[in-house]
């Protein structure tokens, strides 16, 4: 991760939102687009979201494109598979390359890498092809690392919740749109005279442009951090390399992150799975045509508008209110209750009541990953991004296993393989009671005895011989400005050390 001195303070800049020490907003203001916090929000949703209609373009179109490509069910589990896999590897990537080269410079690269692979769709021929597009695409679903980091980046605690869910929810809600954006394309060009085996094809170009402009966008709009781009702060010397090493050490010996990996695994995991799924799901098991299915499917995820946001907002408030521990306990609630619901859409045999179970499932499978990214941000600031990589690849990571164990072949019908997932979403929430911050405790242990502050906590991550250099200073400053993480009560009735930097409201 990169290292910062701390600005000089005795000529603050100017910033549209009241910021912070490190100068992180601290306040969320959705309709500004004030640069630098509130332009990056909107460019890295708006981003994601496109990386998301092009790498679920597919499923809403499959009933035509598996007629016309001759795909078994293997076949179309396979590329379903395939359309997350690529991705596990590419998020711990993607944190690292935020790390190393800023998240605009990582997202908008890999935003216009992968949009060749959506263009090329239109000239798959045969299942392999079909596949391998699939595969390829699925790599910009790595973009949400990015997102994540850089809203992390910009803002502080006390809304860095919120920021991360709405950025995260609106760009996942691409997974919905497209349910409904493809198959209305497909029947416009259809309409126009194009026969259905060719309507589908130039159908791709659609989102592949969409792809190409926003990376564009996040490259010529937007800015890594609040005082500037990484390339400029490099050359000013106000960033220094930090050691990738122990970057990386400090980021896979923390076992918060792998908890959390695990446990997004069966919430953004299964997110991606029912976007993989569950179009054809209600057009075989109900026998709804094309665009029906597609509009059950886009409610699913639709209810991204409002549902991951308010986990994000959800886990913000309880922790004004509770600190950490508000957090987690929230976190463990709402997706113990996802896992209940989707139980419940595996059993459920009439059309109208599976699709009522289906978009209140959504809310709290969905609200569940903007909780986990509410906890996130805290693990770790000096390996934020590879912490951040990790939690995002282990969506991916259970997206494949599920659909490997449970919709992959004819092993299990789709309704029985649903209320499997319901039951892993149900054994990997405990998890979460295993999460404990030395400092401010965990679901039902409070604080450590010993008295560890949140200094002591962050500090830990840094050598004697870098302490002397400086290069710990900006992980001091997001310290100080975590003890909300305290909750109300317990902030009012702690001391503040004499060395304290104040708040800049300017």
């Amino acid at each position: 991760m990169e290292i910062s001195h701390v600005p000089d303070d005795s000529c603050p800049k100017k910033f549209a939102l009241p910021v912070d020490s490190e100068h992180k907003a601290t306040e969320f203001r959705l309709f500004s687009f004030a640069a630098p916090h509130m332009r990056a929000f909107h460019l890295s949703w708006i981003s994601f979201f496109a990386c998301f209609v092009s790498t679920f373009a597919a499923p809403p179109l499959l009933p035509i494109i598996r007629d016309d490509l001759d795909l078994t069910a293997t076949d179309i589990g396979n590329a379903g598979i395939a359309a997350v896999s690529g991705a596990v590897f590419a998020r711990i990537a993607m944190g690292t390359a935020c790390d190393l080269f800023g998240p605009r410079l990582a997202s908008s690269a890999l935003t216009l890498l992968t949009a060749p692979a959506v263009y090329c769709t239109s000239i798959s021929n045969s299942p392999v092809s079909f596949l391998l597009v699939r595969f390829f695409t699925g790599f910009s679903l790595a973009t949400f690392v990015s997102t994540q980091f850089w809203m992390s980046s910009l803002f502080s605690g006390r809304v860095v919740g919120t920021a991360n869910g709405l950025a995260g929810g609106w760009g996942n809600l691409g997974g919905g749109a497209t349910q409904l954006i493809m198959p209305l394309v497909f029947d416009l060009i259809h309409h126009i005279g194009a026969t259905k085996f060719t309507a589908w094809r130039i159908a791709f170009f659609i989102p592949a442009f969409f792809q190409t402009l926003s990376a564009y966008g996040i490259f010529f709009l937007g800015q890594d951090l609040p005082d500037g781009n990484y390339s400029q702060l490099h050359k000013s010397g106000d960033k220094h390399k930090d050691n990738f090493s122990q970057v990386f050490y400090h980021a896979i010996t923390n076992y918060r992150g792998w908890i959390l990996a695990l446990t997004y695994g069966y919430c953004f995991g299964v997110e991606l799975t029912i976007d993989n799924i569950i179009a054809q799901y209600f057009y075989d098991r109900f026998n709804v045509n094309l665009h029906t299915a597609g509009i059950i499917a886009a409610s699913f995820g639709l209810a991204n508008l409002f549902s991951r946001p308010g986990g994000g907002m959800l886990s913000d408030f309880m922790a004004n209110r509770f600190g950490m521990r508000g957090r987690l306990w929230t976190l463990w609630i709402v997706q113990t209750l996802g896992g209940v619901f989707c139980i419940l859409l595996g059993k459920v045999g009439s059309l109208g009541v599976s699709v009522a179970v289906m978009l209140v499932f959504s809310v709290f499978v969905q609200a569940a990953c903007g909780l986990t990214f509410g906890v996130v941000p805290f693990v770790s600031r000096r390996s934020l991004g590879i912490i951040s990589g990790m939690t995002g690849g282990g969506g991916n990571v259970g997206a494949v296993l599920t659909q490997v164990i449970f919709f992959r072949g004819s092993r299990y019908s789709t309704e029985t393989g649903i209320t499997l997932m319901g039951i892993m979403i149900l054994c990997c929430a405990l998890l979460i009671a295993l999460i404990h911050f030395p400092q401010w405790g965990g679901m039902f242990c409070g604080p450590s005895s010993k008295g560890t502050t949140e200094e002591d906590y962050y500090m830990s991550e840094w050598t004697s011989s870098e302490k002397e250099q400086g290069f710990h200073k900006a992980s001091l400053k997001f310290s100080e400005n975590s003890r909300s993480e305290r909750g109300r009560e317990i902030i009012r009735s702690a001391p503040t050390p004499t060395d304290r930097t104040p708040n800049m409201h300017v």
